[in-house]
């Protein structure tokens, strides 16, 4: 994979001291380099506004199906239908974005997500929005976001050089968290609160959008990699996708981690999503600001493993320090189902946090540098689609699990199984020797 750097773009943000700077300033300052680059700014604001649009929806959402007239079934089916976009979505997102401009991509979903949300404004301010009418929208947000994705990944290899991929990856890793599950529902909140109808509070979605999408419009053409970079337009889509899963089959650090990341989803999200909320409950209290709050600092150890990461140069073992990262900040988990102290609950959910993000901006970054450019839209959709694929078998089975098997023991094995799925991975893959062999520049 070629080390394209862009001719025209601005030195790297300089950083602020007196004299030269000592190397350690230097290194912390590593995260926000990539902000030195001009279509990065443009793609990177793009794209902190479309996040902080979906925490807003997430609240809005929630209240637009109340002020319809619906229930908690209600609610599932409009949920059910962005999960659903979403993955429908995810792998034809991939092939797409190996096949035409990632540009025209990501413009393109922001204008569907802008209609989406002002259909939803628009009916709610001349009558009254139906459950249909927002199960609609959230499919169409859900099918937006598998495109955005692969599109979005397969695109900074083209404006970024190779060495600002971790710190472009961190920043992204760290601003999820912190707009999707902390300021944009809180936002949310205080607006339907302020306005009364939820479906009016969307206004503040459809902006959020709007803007994105006017700053797509200033992105610059992408350059082009290598001229002997291949182009999958005169070939089918099923040879584009045969491909991708060739190449994934005959690479043992992608496929043993993506088996990894599977199993991982399968054995802690169930727990995670369906049991935490009320085990938090029984035992600290019926105030659901006990668990938001929980859920709160989830985020924020999400946002400062990113940022730890991204601001140090990547990792010389790095697929070995990726997955016992993983897997050990997902043993805290198993305390949470023997403790009644909301405190270690809360230390044990930051260090999940902390190492879920952690480890997420190091794979990032090694799909961009070592998976082949012209297929790593489908590579990313592969990643997404796998990744998410179990996370519906995990939940609905957490629930009915529960009924027979002691809290404490599943909690248990959410929290120890994910670490031995990690050394699995590292053994099976022969990892160490793979980082020998293939250096990446830090």
């Amino acid at each position: 994979m070629s080390d394209y750097r862009d001719p025209e773009a601005e030195t790297p943000l300089p950083v602020p001291s007196i004299g030269r700077p000592s190397p350690e300033v230097h290194e912390s300052w590593r995260v926000l380099r990539p902000l030195g680059y001009r279509d990065f700014r443009v793609l990177f604001g793009a794209v902190v506004l479309s996040i902080f649009a979906a925490g807003m929806w997430a609240v809005v959402m929630v209240y637009s199906v109340i002020g319809a007239g619906g229930g908690p079934l209600d609610l599932s089916v409009v949920a059910a239908s962005n999960a659903t976009g979403l993955l429908l979505c995810a792998i034809p997102g991939g092939i797409v974005a190996d096949r035409v401009s990632r540009r025209l991509i990501v413009r393109l979903v922001e204008l569907v997500n802008l209609l989406a949300i002002t259909s939803v404004v628009v009916v709610g301010w001349i009558g009254v929005v139906t459950i249909p009418q927002l199960a609609i929208a959230a499919f169409a947000l859900g099918a937006g976001a598998g495109f955005f994705f692969p599109a979005y990944s397969a695109m900074l290899p083209r404006i970024l050089p190779a060495q600002q991929l971790l710190a472009a990856n961190g920043l992204e890793g760290a601003i999820r968290p912190a707009l999707q599950q902390a300021a944009g529902p809180a936002v949310a909140g205080v607006i339907v609160a302020a306005v009364m109808v939820p479906t009016h509070a969307a206004v503040a979605i459809a902006i959020a959008h709007a803007l994105a999408l006017a700053l797509l419009l200033f992105q610059r053409p992408e350059p082009v990699l290598d001229r002997q970079e291949p182009s999958g337009s005169a070939k089918s889509v099923f040879h584009d996708l045969k491909e991708a899963v060739v190449f994934t089959a005959k690479t043992p650090w992608l496929l043993w981690t993506l088996l990894y990341a599977s199993g991982w989803v399968l054995v802690f999200v169930g727990p995670e999503e369906v049991l935490l909320p009320f085990i938090t409950r029984e035992r600290i209290g019926d105030d659901p600001r006990w668990f938001g709050f929980l859920l709160a600092v989830y985020g924020l150890g999400g946002v400062i493993g990113s940022i730890v990461v991204s601001s140090r140069p990547l990792p010389r073992r790095y697929l070995t320090v990726m997955n016992l990262v993983w897997g050990v900040s997902t043993l805290p988990f198993a305390i949470i189902g023997v403790t009644d102290q909301y405190w270690v609950m809360l230390a044990a959910v930051f260090v999940c946090g902390f190492g879920f993000s952690y480890g997420n901006v190091i794979w990032g970054t090694l799909l961009q540098r070592r998976v082949p450019t012209h297929m790593l839209g489908r590579i990313s959709s592969l990643d997404f689609f796998v990744s998410l694929a179990l996370m519906p078998l995990s939940m609905a089975l957490a629930g009915p699990l529960a009924e027979v098997v002691p809290i404490p023991v599943i909690f248990l094995v959410a929290g120890f199984l994910p670490l031995l799925f990690g050394l699995v991975a590292i053994v099976a893959a022969k990892m160490p020797q793979d980082e020998i062999a293939h250096p990446l520049d830090r």
